[in-house]
C-alpha cells in the first residue's frame, strides 16, 4: 500500500548467516524461553535442545545474548508477516487493522515468567525499543493515509500510533499479563476495534 511516508524494515538479523541446525535450535530456544529463562544455564540449555555447549556457543557467548537473538529474530518474522498482512486492494483502516494485530502476535504466546524475566536482560530492553518505535512508525504512516484518503478526521496521528501499535508490548508487561482475561494479542485486538470504531464515529 503506498504512503507518503516510507519505512523500512530494521536491518537483517545475525541469524541471516546461520546453518540449517543453528536456525532449528533457534527456532526450538523461542518456545523454551517463551516459559521463562531466568534459571537455565548454557549447559542445561545444550541438554535440553541434545545439542553439544560448542554448538550453542557458535550462536551466542552467553544465555543472555541467545535470549535477545532469539527475540530479534521472532520479531522480525512477526514484522515481515505484519506487513504482509497488508494488501494493496485494503483501505488504510483496514491496514491498520491488519498491522498491529499481526504485529502483536510476537506477545502472543509470552508468559508472565518471560515478561518478568526480560526485565532483567537491559540489551533484550533496548532491541524491544527499537522495534517498538518501527512498530509506530508504520502505524502513523497508516494513520496519516487514513486522513489524506478522508477515512477519518484529522487527529493527533503521532500520540494515535503511540497507543495503537505499543497496545500488545502494554498488555505484556508482568503486573498487567496476569490480569487479563485473554492474551496481549487478543486483548489489544479488542481495544484496537474500540479505537478504530471511534476514529470512523468522528468522521
Amino acid at each position: 500500500m503506498p504512503s507518503r511516508h516510507h519505512v523500512r524494515p530494521a536491518t537483517p538479523g545475525p541469524s541471516g548467516g546461520s546453518t540449517p541446525r543453528q536456525r532449528e535450535i533457534l527456532d526450538q530456544l523461542g518456545g523454551r524461553f517463551n516459559k521463562g529463562f531466568a534459571g537455565l544455564t548454557m549447559a542445561e540449555l545444550a541438554s535440553s535442545l541434545n545439542c553439544s555447549l560448542r554448538t550453542l556457543y557458535a550462536i551466542a557467548p552467553s544465555r543472555d545474548e541467545l535470549v535477545v537473538l532469539v527475540i530479534d529474530r521472532n520479531r522480525r518474522g512477526f514484522g515481515r508477516r505484519a506487513l504482509a498482512a497488508v494488501t494493496p486492494d485494503m483501505t488504510a483502516l483496514e491496514a491498520i487493522r491488519a498491522y498491529p494485530a499481526t504485529a502483536t502476535t510476537a506477545v502472543h504466546r509470552a508468559s508472565e515468567q518471560f515478561a518478568r524475566d526480560l526485565q532483567e536482560v537491559p540489551a533484550a530492553t533496548a532491541s524491544h525499543s527499537t522495534h517498538n518505535d518501527y512498530l509506530v512508525a508504520v502505524t502513523q504512516a497508516l494513520l496519516d493515509l487514513a486522513v489524506d484518503r478522508g477515512e477519518i478526521e484529522p487527529v493527533d496521528n503521532n500520540a494515535m500510533a503511540l497507543v495503537m501499535a505499543l497496545l500488545g508490548r502494554d498488555f505484556a508487561e508482568p503486573d498487567v499479563l496476569a490480569r487479563l482475561d485473554a492474551s496481549p494479542k487478543e486483548t489489544a485486538g479488542q481495544v484496537l476495534d474500540v479505537l478504530l470504531r471511534g476514529l470512523i464515529a468522528g468522521r
